[in-house]
């Protein structure tokens, strides 16, 4: 029984008849309290199970193991600061004090921490920093940048006396490109290397704005030899770089907040250089395929025409070229005695016609009368003289005769 408990309070129990009685409430109450006394801060770890989140914002939840479980309810003021988010399945660890619900006679940890299980403290510093990043949108495919499709120009962040740059400059080497290099030596492990990094991406973004790529890694180790390439000052280098950048570090399974900012990631250092020297090789090897192709078109279109020429040697018009003109000589001949005989055909028919044309002209003509001793008289104003009243005494008029003219002075008889 919980030291202090006073048996002549209205809720507490009763005697009678040499009974302790406690009422359901009063048995719940003392367990609670026996419970917050005992085991008033403990860690446990198990999987979620059923877990809820309320529009309150509190979580509710059991936490189980292979045998038993426990109920478990974490409140909105403590789980804000929560760096993942719980779902069921999941292994996490809790921290918290026992206590019972005595409306369902439950008891239940009342959470204040909570990790993922087997997470140490690098790992939720990583989660944070991914997470915070994230929501500003570092990680967005809209603020990658493209990577040139040929690239002859390449900028290597990372250590001069690494297995990193021994790789790439390996596999540039197999590629046998001919392509500038610019390395910049920096730290790649340990608190200056959260400085040197930084620095040197910065340096080529400033001094060697041509560049068509950065790579910016190194070889694998531990999650401690590659947390330089998750701390922020580092990252967001990485993504205010003007250049493209990409990021290879460590080996294929290692994954870095770099990794995710980055415009493209890697899965080593030699894979890297060989991602940026594959698309020469392809345009290299469609070259020399075209090249092939080209020839072969060519040798082609020669033979064919090649024939032709030697076909058409052998035609009468280089054999016997008078032959072909020859001809056309008589069809030539023949076509201008047949425009002649033509021409002629039609000059008689037009000069006949002409002829009637005349002698129908001829009758009808004035001419004609004069010829049979008729004449006309004109006046001064060479008018025709119809009328005796139309002149005067003494006027000069001119007299038309068939062959010729008159001049005349009138008189009166």
């Amino acid at each position: 029984m919980r030291d202090g408990f006073d048996f002549k309070d209205k809720n507490s129990s009763t005697i009678e008849a040499g009974k302790l009685i406690y009422t359901v409430s009063q048995i719940s109450e003392e367990i609670k309290f026996l419970l917050e006394d005992c085991y008033p801060a403990v860690w446990l770890c198990g999987e979620i199970s059923g877990f809820k989140l309320y529009n309150s914002g509190h979580m509710y939840f059991s936490l189980k193991d292979a045998k038993s479980q426990i109920r478990a309810v974490m409140f909105q003021g403590e789980n804000a600061g929560l760096v993942f988010k719980p779902e069921d399945g999941m292994e996490v660890l809790i921290f918290g004090r026992i206590s019972s619900y005595p409306v369902r006679g439950d008891y239940q940890i009342i959470v204040t921490k909570m990790e993922q299980f087997g997470k140490g403290d690098l790992a939720l510093e990583f989660e944070k920093l991914k997470n915070k990043l994230e929501k500003e949108g570092l990680f967005d495919k809209s603020a990658k940048k493209e990577i040139p499709f040929i690239i002859n120009r390449i900028g290597v962040v990372t250590s001069k006396d690494g297995a990193a740059l021994r790789d790439i400059l390996k596999v540039i080497e197999s590629f046998d490109a001919n392509i500038e290099i610019i390395v910049c030596h920096a730290l790649v492990q340990g608190k200056e290397a959260e400085i040197d990094i930084p620095k040197a991406v910065n340096y080529l973004n400033d001094n060697y704005k041509n560049l068509d790529v950065l790579l910016v890694g190194r070889g694998g180790g531990s999650i401690q030899d590659l947390w330089s390439f998750n701390c922020e000052n580092v990252v967001r280098a990485i993504f205010n770089s003007k250049i493209p950048t990409i990021s290879c570090v460590g080996h294929e399974t290692d994954w870095t907040i770099a990794d995710f900012v980055a415009d493209l990631r890697a899965p080593t250092p030699s894979a890297a250089a060989e991602m940026i020297l594959r698309n020469r090789n392809i345009l290299k090897e469609r070259l020399i395929y075209s090249q092939e192709i080209l020839l072969k078109n060519i040798n082609n279109l020669v033979n064919y025409y090649s024939e032709k020429l030697s076909a058409f040697s052998k035609s009468k018009v280089l054999i016997k070229p008078h032959l072909i003109y020859e001809d056309k000589i008589s069809y030539v001949e023949d076509l201008n005695l047949e425009l002649i005989k033509n021409t002629n055909r039609i000059f008689e028919s037009k000069c006949e016609k002409f002829k009637n044309i005349c002698h129908k002209l001829d009758i009808v003509s004035p001419l004609s009368v004069l010829k049979r001793g008729f004449s006309i008289c004109f006046d001064r104003e060479n008018k025709i003289i119809k009328t005796t009243k139309s002149i005067e005494n003494g006027d000069m008029i001119k007299i038309r005769l068939s062959d010729g003219n008159l001049k005349a002075e009138v008189k009166n008889d």
